[in-house]
C-alpha cells in the first residue's frame, strides 16, 4: 500500500508538505504541490481519512437529515448540498427521517454517533426533542426549508410573500372564492402559505372563509381527500392552489376523478415548480423555489458555523420566482390542452409580502374561466 512517505519520496519533499497539500493547512509554492499532486497520481496514493480524523478530530463530513426518498423537492436541495459540500472537501452521510419526529431524532443520533463535523436538518413539524438532542451536545446545525427558532442557523425560501402572489394574481382574472389545500399543521412553511393566503385575500377585499381552507398533510393522498372535501361545499372554489408539489398530484387527481377541467372548470396554480410542470396538461402555473441555492446556503452557513463557532445564529430567506403557465386559465399562455405553440412562461421574483399587490397583478385581465363566471353570476360583486 502506498502511503504518504512515498509520495513525500516520488516527490522530493518532506512528509509535512505532502500533509500541507493535502489539508491545505498551509500554503504551498505552485510547481510543490503540482509534484506532490503528480505524485499522488502516479503512485495511485489514497489519504486515509480515518487516520487523518484521529490526528484533526474532523471527520470532513456532513450529516444530512431530509425526506429525499418521500419529497422530490427535497432531491433537489440534495443536490445543493452534496455540490457545496463536495467543492469544500466534504463527504455526505445522509439520512431520511420521514417527517416522523420520533425516526428524526433517531437518525440524527445516527448521524452524530458517526462523528460528522456538522448537519444540516430539514425538521418536522415535531422537531423540539431532536433540536433539543443537538444542542445538548453542542452539534453544529443548519435546519433548512422549515424555521425552528431565531436561535438557530437556518434557511429557507421566501413563503408569505409568492402564495399572496398567486392569490392576488387569481384575483385579478375574476375569482371571488379561492381555495387553499395546506401543508402539515406545525410547519413554519404551512403556518407563513396560510398567512400568504390570508393576506391577499385581504389586499383584494376578498373576505377569509374557513371552507375554503383544507389541510392536505402535505402528501398527495391528504391533498385528495382536501380537494373533493372543498370542491363538496354549497360554493365551492373556483380557483384552487395547492402548498407543494406532492399535493398538487393529489389535488390533479380529484380533480380528475371529478370530471373537472382545468382551467376551462377551475382554476389552479401551486407552490412549488418541478422539472415536469411543464409537460403536464394544462402546464403548471407555479411559485419556483431555489431548491439547489437552498441547499447550498445551508453548506455555506455550516461550514462558516464550523470556522467561527461563537458568531450570531443567522436566518437566510431566498426569494422565488412566479412561473406563469396555462393552468391559471389566463389568456397569452399557450392552449389550455397544450397543443399549439405557447407563449415562454413569464418569470417574476415573487415580492415580499409588504410591496403594492399590482405589481405582481399581470398587465391584462384574463378570461374567467367557466366555474368562476358561473359563481359570479350566482354572487355578484359589490
Amino acid at each position: 500500500m502506498t502511503t504518504m512517505m512515498d509520495v513525500a519520496r516520488r516527490a522530493g519533499v518532506s512528509v509535512a508538505t505532502v500533509s500541507h497539500v493535502l489539508n491545505g493547512t498551509r500554503p504551498v509554492r505552485p510547481d510543490t504541490r503540482a509534484a506532490v499532486l503528480g505524485a499522488i497520481e502516479e503512485l495511485g496514493y489514497t489519504p486515509n481519512t480515518l487516520a487523518r480524523s484521529l490526528v484533526t478530530a474532523r471527520t470532513r463530513s456532513i450529516g444530512l437529515a431530509v425526506s429525499a426518498i418521500s419529497n422530490p423537492y427535497f432531491t433537489e436541495i440534495l443536490q445543493g448540498v452534496e455540490a457545496g459540500a463536495l467543492q469544500a472537501g466534504y463527504s455526505l452521510l445522509i439520512a431520511d427521517p420521514h417527517d416522523d419526529p420520533q425516526h428524526e431524532r433517531k437518525v440524527v443520533q445516527l448521524l452524530h454517533e458517526r462523528r460528522v463535523d456538522g448537519m444540516i436538518v430539514a425538521p418536522s413539524a415535531e422537531p423540539a426533542e431532536m433540536a433539543a438532542y443537538l444542542a445538548r451536545r453542542k452539534v453544529p446545525t443548519v435546519f433548512l426549508d422549515r424555521l425552528v427558532g431565531a436561535e438557530h442557523d437556518q434557511v429557507c425560501a421566501e413563503n408569505t410573500g409568492p402564495v399572496r402572489q398567486l392569490v392576488e394574481h387569481l384575483a385579478d382574472a375574476g375569482h371571488t372564492r379561492i381555495g387553499l389545500v395546506a401543508g402539515l399543521p406545525g410547519l413554519s412553511t404551512t403556518t407563513e402559505r396560510v398567512q400568504g393566503y390570508r393576506e391577499g385575500l385581504h389586499s383584494r377585499g376578498l373576505p377569509f372563509a374557513p371552507e375554503l381552507l383544507a389541510g392536505g398533510n402535505s402528501e398527495a393522498e391528504g391533498a385528495e381527500d382536501a380537494t373533493r372535501q372543498l370542491l363538496a361545499a354549497p360554493e365551492p372554489p373556483t380557483a384552487l392552489i395547492t402548498a407543494n408539489n406532492a399535493m398538487t398530484i393529489g389535488a390533479l387527481r380529484a380533480l380528475r376523478d371529478l370530471g373537472l377541467d382545468v382551467p376551462r372548470d377551475i382554476a389552479l396554480a401551486c407552490f412549488d415548480d418541478f422539472s415536469w410542470a411543464d409537460l403536464f396538461s394544462p402546464r403548471l402555473t407555479a411559485i419556483a423555489q431555489p431548491s439547489k441555492e437552498i441547499g447550498a446556503t445551508a453548506v455555506r452557513l455550516l461550514l462558516e458555523r464550523l470556522e467561527e463557532p461563537g458568531r450570531p445564529p443567522r436566518t437566510v430567506r431566498l426569494p422565488c420566482t412566479f412561473v406563469h403557465r396555462t393552468s391559471c386559465g389566463c389568456p397569452g399562455t399557450g392552449p389550455a390542452n397544450g397543443a399549439g405553440p405557447a407563449a415562454s412562461p413569464a418569470r417574476r421574483t415573487a415580492p415580499p409580502a409588504g410591496q403594492a399587490a399590482h405589481q405582481a397583478a399581470p398587465a391584462a385581465r384574463p378570461a374567467v374561466p367557466a366555474a368562476a363566471q358561473a359563481a359570479q353570476e350566482r354572487n355578484p360583486t359589490p
